[in-house]
């Protein structure tokens, strides 16, 4: 192959937005890891403690999709999760085959005191690259993301 042949001519975006997430999980991690939770596992504290007001508990299904874990790794958080007092699980009562999971007052304890944690990372993060451009990469991330429907949109009007 020619070497002034660019079989690539664009940044690698998806290893990019992996690099920048470490970046930001750098700084909240200790803090994780001090309280004996994971990644996975803050996420769905995180989901749970955003939706602690249904009484209804949260499908696992949407805590799935809300934290962007896939089933079967779910399962063993959730399995972890319980273990440790942090979640309680029970089967749907208008279905029985779903299973809704609530945050116990432990795990919601737990949310809110690395809440603080978290804000204080935020706020570090508004510091070193100001509101302005904070706001920026907000509403550049919330673009990509739109895009997701596009493509859905897409392989809908190919699939026609």
């Amino acid at each position: 192959m020619d070497s002034n042949d660019k079989t690539f001519t664009h940044r690698n975006l998806p290893r990019l937005l992996l690099q920048a997430r470490e970046a930001v999980m750098q700084h909240t991690r200790p803090s994780l890891r001090e309280h004996g939770l994971s990644d996975q596992q803050w996420r769905v504290l995180r989901v749970l403690g955003e939706h602690a007001r249904d009484p209804a508990g949260i499908e696992t299904g949407r805590i799935a999709r809300e934290a962007f874990l896939l089933g079967p790794s779910l399962t063993g958080v959730l399995a972890r999760m319980e273990r440790d007092g942090l979640i309680s699980r029970e089967r749907c009562s208008q279905d029985a085959r779903r299973t809704v999971v609530r945050a116990t007052p432990a795990g919601l304890k737990l949310v809110r005191k690395l809440s603080a944690t978290i804000h204080a990372h935020y706020a570090w993060l508004e510091e070193r690259l100001s509101k302005a451009r904070l706001a920026q990469l907000y509403a550049l991330l919330d673009d990509v993301i739109a895009l997701e429907g596009d493509v859905d949109d897409n392989l809908d009007e190919e699939a026609a």
